[in-house]
């Protein structure tokens, strides 16, 4: 079923465009993913599904409620880039203040969310005085509180390390699965996005590619054999001639297509190798292959 309908968005800034008439469509459930290098459109984007902005055209439809709706501002949840919480507050505070904005909420919910992201403990701290990790775990309880269908996580993970990066993942996965709470993320951390359910590549403004994982993958991010050998033109005669290949000294770059293919032609040349490296294609090649390799 679908949730969000996003047709013909634009925004400009001056004779800057900074969204370009896109349009998405996201089903119940999914776990979605926006890339992009930065001044893509992400945020942008984000800020007008978010009411945040309000868009120069296009339409928002989330099953039928419109941004800047109470109703719409209730069927979401959303996490910053930079934090909206108090840092005179303490972590407790902070949380009933925002519990408040909504009705029937569920304490006990509340209660399981924060025993889920170890955040009990700290519950009387001051926010400000919270570790950088700490207070994300608490942006994204607030986020939760009132059992949003649609979560937006604008770059969550942005400075934590691993654990905390673990620790927040297995939660919202548990709780996607049990709520069938729809995610829509942005992020640097290309890893993330390997267990999207689709995503959306934005630059310039525009959706330049939008597709599973596996099929971007396919289409954008080949693995590359590595072999070492001592007879290099009797290895590279049993390469397909369709594979590209690159030599360099006793070791040649093979992009093989698949898995089984790869296993082929290792069990043929496995005489002549000597050593050998598989690097699988990921979302960080589909990234480079779609933007280019230039810093902006």
């Amino acid at each position: 079923m679908t949730l969000l309908k996003v047709s013909n968005l634009t925004q400009r800034y001056g004779n800057h465009v900074a969204v370009n008439h896109i349009d998405l469509s996201v089903e119940a459930g999914q776990l979605v993913a926006f890339l992009g290098p930065n001044g893509a459109g992400k945020s942008t984007t984000i800020n007008m599904l978010t009411g945040i902005t309000r868009p120069q055209s296009g339409t928002i439809d989330l099953a039928g409620l419109k941004p800047g709706t109470r109703a719409y501002r209730h069927q979401i949840g959303v996490v910053f880039q930079n934090s909206v919480l108090d840092a005179d507050l303490t972590v407790r505070q902070n949380l009933m203040w925002r519990a408040g904005m909504y009705k029937q909420i569920d304490n006990a919910f509340v209660t399981r969310l924060m025993q889920a992201f170890d955040i009990e403990t700290i519950a009387g701290q001051k926010y400000g005085s919270l570790s950088g990790g700490q207070r994300r775990r608490v942006d994204i309880t607030r986020a939760l509180l009132h059992k949003p269908r649609l979560l937006f996580l604008d770059e969550p993970s942005t400075g934590l390390d691993i654990q905390t990066r673990n620790k927040i993942w297995a939660v919202l996965n548990q709780l996607r699965v049990e709520f069938q709470m729809t995610i829509i993320l942005t992020t640097h951390y290309l890893e993330e996005a390997n267990i999207a359910d689709y995503v959306y590549v934005i630059d310039h403004g525009e959706i330049i590619a939008a597709d599973t994982v596996s099929d971007l993958k396919a289409k954008y991010a080949k693995d590359v054999l590595r072999v070492t050998t001592t007879d290099m033109a009797k290895l590279t005669a049993l390469v397909d001639p369709q594979w590209p290949t690159t030599v360099k000294g006793h070791q040649v770059e093979i992009m093989v297509p698949d898995v089984d293919a790869t296993i082929r032609f290792l069990t043929a040349a496995r005489p002549l190798i000597t050593g050998m490296e598989l690097k699988r294609g990921d979302m960080n090649d589909i990234f480079v292959a779609l933007t280019g390799k230039e810093i902006r």
